[in-house]
Order: C-alpha cells, then structure tokens, then sequence
C-alpha cells in the first residue's frame, strides 16, 4: 500500500472551497494543515454555531471534523475524487472540549482500490487531551 500523498494542505483547502462549499457556510472553520505518508492534520476554528449548552462544542461538530478531516486523508492520497464516500464512522467521545481550536489527526490504515478504513483523533485546543476518536471506512468509486 503506497501511502504516498499526492495532494498537498493548500491544494486539499482549494478542492474545499471550490467543490464542498457548503462546509464553509458560516466561514471558514475547517483547514487542512498537514499531510504526509498516510496522515494529515486538520483544524477547526469552532464559532458560535458549534457550541452546546454546558460550555463545550457539540458533538455533530465533532462528528463532521472526524468526517472530514478523514475524507480529506482518503484523497489527499487518491486525488480529489469528490464521489468518495462515508459507508461507516464509528465515534466514541472521551472528554468534553472546551471552546476553542480543535485539531484532528487521521490516519489511514487502509487504502484500497474500492474500500478506504482511516483513524481520526480530535485533540483540544491544548492538544495534550484526547477528546474524540473515530474510525471511518470510505467506498472509492471505480476510475
């Protein structure tokens, strides 16, 4: 399995903004910040929006970093084939986060010609403290 990436943070950002539109409805809060050999880092600026009663940023927001940021890992390494899609994500959520930054590392273990699985763990804004992981299984369509 060749986890060479073939798509770099500024390229995956501008594959985003041009064919995910929706994502950056109320501004731009999601960036890809690094990639390499079958990783990458995103970021998360959560505004208002994300935050649920109690102090913390919601769990759907959590949820759709995992998503993304591991979508983004699947083809910063098979190039942007946007028809690549979620088939499973199984979070589990480990600690409430507190307002603020959040950044997501994936990792892929997979990487098939049909069938994608990726890691996704969501640090808070100290980055010391776990608080979600994820894995997702991605379906690639045929070329």
């Amino acid at each position: 399995m060749d986890l060479t990436p073939i798509m770099s943070p500024e390229a995956l950002n501008r594959f985003l903004e041009a064919d995910f539109p929706q994502l950056h409805t109320d501004g731009k809060v999601f960036e890809v910040m690094a990639v390499g050999p079958g990783t990458i880092t995103m970021r998360l600026e959560p505004n208002e929006r994300h935050l649920r009663p109690g102090g913390t940023i919601s769990g759907p927001t959590l949820f759709a970093l995992a998503d993304v940021g591991a979508w983004c890992a699947v083809l910063a390494h098979i190039g942007p084939v946007a028809l690549a899609v979620t088939t499973n994500l199984n979070i589990n959520f480990l600690r409430k986060p507190e307002p603020g930054p959040l950044s997501c590392t994936c990792r892929i273990l997979k990487l098939g010609k049909r069938l994608a699985v990726v890691e996704a763990s969501i640090f808070g804004s100290d980055d010391a403290d776990l608080v979600a992981h994820a894995t997702a299984t991605y379906s690639i369509p045929p070329q």
